[in-house]
């Protein structure tokens, strides 16, 4: 099975990628922006090509010269932050190159499964009488980010119940783990605490909104998930991806904090907050349990743990 991730220099995509390479059945292609591949340890197990997906010309001929049966489209701008920012960008980047991948893959004549990397930020808020969210949940997004997912995910069922071109859509709740970026709460915490330790940083900890209450992932699970749908999802389908669980944001910085060799001072910093926020979200998993098996295996403590560790060890190699 010959298996295409782009976005493959991201925080999921290399995830992904290192667990599908765990299995000789497949072929790995990966493509991304940059020149090279970035984690060491694919560079030898992936068929790498740099490409920029906004390039619609350069998109067509690598389809058709290469005809991957699965594509996992993780390809995006991913920040919530940053879409407040630069709308415009975030709506060219996500939304015109998941189109073009299903345009071209009906105009060339193959049929790869399609499996589209969408968020939860499509739902907006939804009301606590109507959480956990399920899949039937009206998609009202509140950032230029939902915004731009929930056309992709509209736009991945036109396409399925138009040209049968066999797209899964999956609404992925939050996930982290090691070598997510600083751009995200939990990771920026984590790199913030392992710089405090290294002497750094002054022990003052710059925080945004800590009471809201996310479903939170382990990436490797995630990337479990993705594995199983490539198997056992239904095209034309789409999945909640998460815990199933929330954890409030304040509980997971109090349990990094609690890790850490040194006092530490918390400080709100009115820059990391957003424009509009969701108080709480939790995801029905069911359809997703129901169809592959697939749940959660790692413990909150073991991806925090995990996170602080990777970012004490990146900070002594910066320094060495």
């Amino acid at each position: 099975m010959k298996i295409l991730i782009t976005g493959i220099n991201g925080f999921v995509g290399g995830h992904l990628a290192e667990h599908l390479c765990r299995n000789p059945k497949y072929t790995i292609l990966g493509v991304a922006r940059s020149p090279h591949i970035q984690l060491p340890t694919l560079r030898d197990q992936v068929q790498f090509t740099s490409l920029d997906l906004r390039d619609t010309h350069g998109l067509r001929t690598y389809l058709s010269d290469h005809r991957p049966d699965v594509i996992v489209h993780l390809a995006a701008q991913a920040s919530v932050a940053k879409s407040f920012g630069d709308a415009i960008n975030t709506m060219h980047d996500n939304v015109i190159p998941s189109v073009a991948l299903m345009q071209f893959a009906n105009e060339l004549g193959f049929d790869p499964l399609i499996i589209v990397a969408g968020s939860n930020e499509i739902f907006g808020t939804v009301p606590s009488t109507q959480m956990p969210i399920s899949e039937a949940q009206p998609l009202v997004p509140l950032t230029p980010y939902g915004v731009s997912k929930a056309a992709v995910d509209m736009a991945a069922h036109q396409w399925f119940v138009s040209h049968r071109i066999r797209t899964i859509r999956l609404r992925l709740f939050s996930h982290i783990g090691p070598r997510q970026s600083e751009a995200y709460a939990v990771s920026a915490f984590a790199a913030q605490i392992a710089r405090i330790e290294a002497g750094l940083q002054e022990p003052i900890l710059k925080v945004g909104n800590l009471s809201a209450r996310r479903d939170i992932s382990d990436v490797r699970d995630i990337a479990t998930a993705y594995e199983a749908l490539i198997h056992h999802g239904i095209p034309g389908a789409a999945y909640n991806v998460g815990a199933g669980v929330s954890y409030e944001i304040r509980a997971l910085l109090d349990a990094l904090v609690a890790q850490s060799t040194h006092p530490i001072q918390i400080e709100v910093d009115p820059a990391r907050l957003r424009p509009v926020d969701v108080p709480n979200v939790i995801c029905d998993n069911s359809r997703l349990f129901a169809d592959t098996g697939w749940h959660t295996h790692i413990s909150i403590e073991t991806t925090l743990r995990d996170m602080l560790n990777y970012w004490r060890h990146t900070i002594k190699e910066s320094k060495a």
